[in-house]
């Protein structure tokens, strides 16, 4: 395979810090991109995917599907062939974490209710 025929991306993660650039296959997967980024990740980060399924790749304000190849996503930059493409990570919340934290809301909402008596 040619050098010229791949794909330089970068992965900006949500404090702004990079994984990457790495080069890749036009025919490689959204899938096989993400399980780089789950080797990859640093390990001095609060926040952390514990898997591929924990992520989602965001290039050009869309989220990228896990079938989709990297040409498939590849949005056209016009005359810019050496151009690194820099797609946003985005870590899913684990979901036990959300729902302790929906029965906190209901909670305090039940604490606030008022209880008065007109006689």
């Amino acid at each position: 395979m040619l050098e010229e025929e791949l794909v330089e991306l970068k992965f900006r993660l949500y404090d702004g810090s990079d994984i990457g650039p790495f080069r890749y296959s036009p025919a490689s997967t959204v899938a096989m991109l993400k399980e780089r980024i789950v080797a990859e990740w640093p390990k001095d980060k609060k926040i952390a995917p514990k898997g591929a399924n924990d992520i989602k790749l965001i290039n050009a304000g869309k989220i990228l599907e896990n079938s989709k190849t990297v040409g498939q996503c590849r949005v056209p930059f016009g005359d810019l062939p050496k151009a690194v493409i820099t797609m946003h990570v985005v870590v899913q919340p684990f979901i036990t974490k959300v729902k302790t934290a929906e029965k906190k809301v209901d909670e305090a909402s039940r604490k606030n209710v008022c209880s008065c008596s007109i006689l």
